[in-house]
């Protein structure tokens, strides 16, 4: 299968490596293989094949990188129920569920959302991310819900695509964290780079990653007998890095409330609150909710907002913990 995947160089990467920016900025591949696409003549830059993997990239250079794959698995189109929040000619926004992958990867190709989309919009969608990801401009973690904006043709994807860059796409997401951030408002800013040790994770650097800022809110700390400190976060995105507000929320030495990831491995109890306890248990996945999304319209050019429920655990627990601390 062929998959052509278009990037652009923002001036934060000005004279990074071109294997070292393409690792950052294609999901699920290793170093070594975009180093072998790119020996094997796979990577464009400017229009050019290039086969130096420690070519040094500069701002607004265009990249374009082709993944030919043996014995790859089809795509295949699947019905599964969207809630869908609005929908025009260009674009549509939805409510992704907890527990849906945003497109195939290793072990999922299926039950993900661009199977859904594909089933419902078949070729309707932008390809500028390649024929995985028909559609897809940014992603949240699988087992985060909320609103995500999908991109029906190529001129929509560019137009959001050049908003992300700029970072004035306006992003909130709501979270359940252990303990309370000190101060109680405030910004984190660090790099951001894959972890070392297991390439499944991020990590806070001082040397070397992605900017990433996150700007966050205490709404409400819970106080509660017999359960540790819990706070209600609203956290606005000026940067989208994988894992983002996990990350720097166990950067504050915190974390949230089922994240199996990043979270606390033994949370200590003075005394078991029974009816938590299984309110947490039954979580499965991190309580965060992606819950506003705004941004410019490609074609009307007006500001738009969407704000979404809280999905039906994430809200049985903020009942619960308004319930015992009342």
């Amino acid at each position: 299968m062929n998959n052509t995947i278009k990037l652009s160089v923002d001036p934060q990467n000005n004279g990074k490596r071109l294997d070292i920016f393409l690792t950052e900025n294609i999901d699920n591949y290793t170093r070594s293989f975009i180093k072998k696409l790119i020996k094997n003549n796979q990577v464009k830059l400017n229009n050019n094949i290039l086969s130096s993997p420690s070519t040094k990239i500069k701002n607004k250079d265009k990249i374009e990188v082709k993944i030919f794959q043996k014995n790859e698995q089809k795509i295949l189109p699947k019905k599964v129920e969207l809630d869908i929040l609005f929908e025009d000619k260009d674009i549509l926004v939805i409510n992704k569920p907890k527990g849906m992958v945003v497109h195939p990867g290793a072990g999922n190709k299926e039950n993900t959302l661009v199977n859904a989309l594909l089933f419902k919009y078949k070729k309707n969608l932008s390809d500028i991310n390649g024929t995985f990801r028909p559609g897809i401009v940014h992603r949240i973690d699988k087992e985060t819900s909320g609103l995500l904006v999908i991109a029906k043709n190529n001129f929509a994807h560019s137009h959001l695509g050049n908003q992300f860059s700029k970072h004035s796409i306006k992003r909130k997401y709501l979270c359940l964290s252990w303990g309370v951030i000190r101060p109680l408002n405030g910004k984190i800013s660090t790099l951001i780079s894959r972890d070392k040790k297991n390439r499944q994770l991020m990590t806070v650097s001082n040397i070397n990653g992605k900017k990433a800022i996150t700007n966050y809110k205490t709404i409400k700390v819970f106080n509660i007998k017999d359960i540790p400190k819990i706070s209600l976060i609203e956290c606005e995105l000026e940067t989208g890095r994988t894992h983002q507000i996990r990350v720097h929320l166990k950067y504050k030495g915190s974390s949230l409330l089922g994240d199996k990831q990043y979270g606390k491995k033994n949370v200590r109890f003075k005394k078991i609150n029974s009816e938590f306890f299984e309110k947490l248990n039954n979580l499965s996945g991190q309580a965060l909710h992606a819950k506003t999304l705004a941004f410019i319209h490609p074609t009307t050019n007006k500001w738009i907002n969407f704000n979404s429920n809280l999905p039906r655990g994430f809200k049985k627990m903020l009942n619960l913990l308004e319930n015992l601390s009342s």
